[in-house]
């Protein structure tokens, strides 16, 4: 798998069936190793391990409603006080990030309200705060740490 642009984890990975599988750490499962994978399974290791998310507090890969279509989010991480504070939309590391990523992440957070949006590829990030009243965001240069956020 390409290098990212994060630290270097180590990570379970085997063969079975000619398909590569790496172990997710929040499913705890092995799931099948696509280049989307790659970037998720590396994003979850740098905020667990760099930026202080609880694992507990992560939901990986769940739907979302919206006009009345299923969608499913990457990553989503709630605040100690149960509600979403982080939304996390990952692409593959070939894939460049456009405003058509951040548009796909700004519908999942309509109904899901979190005060926060990262968009990933591995080898760029960018993070924004959403401020739902003015419905704005603002760019952040850096991904801020758990406890700022939650």
């Amino acid at each position: 798998m390409i290098k990212l642009n994060l630290p270097q984890f180590q990570f379970k990975v085997t063969n079975i069936d000619g398909k590569t599988l790496i172990f997710d750490i929040l499913r705890k499962k092995s799931v099948v190793l696509t280049p989307e994978e790659w970037v998720r399974q590396n994003f979850i290791h740098y905020l667990i391990n760099y930026k202080n998310y609880p694992k507990s507090l992560m939901k990986l890969e769940s739907g979302v409603k919206y006009n009345q279509l299923n969608n499913r989010y990457d990553i989503l991480i709630y605040g100690r006080n149960g509600e979403c504070c982080m939304l996390v939309e990952c692409k593959a590391a070939n894939v460049k990030i456009t405003q058509k990523a951040f548009d796909q992440a700004a519908r999942y957070n309509f109904s899901l309200k979190a005060s926060h949006i990262i968009i990933t590829n591995g080898l760029q990030h960018f993070c924004c705060r959403i401020d739902h009243d003015s419905k704005k965001a603002v760019f952040l240069n850096d991904i801020p740490d758990f406890d700022a956020i939650a």
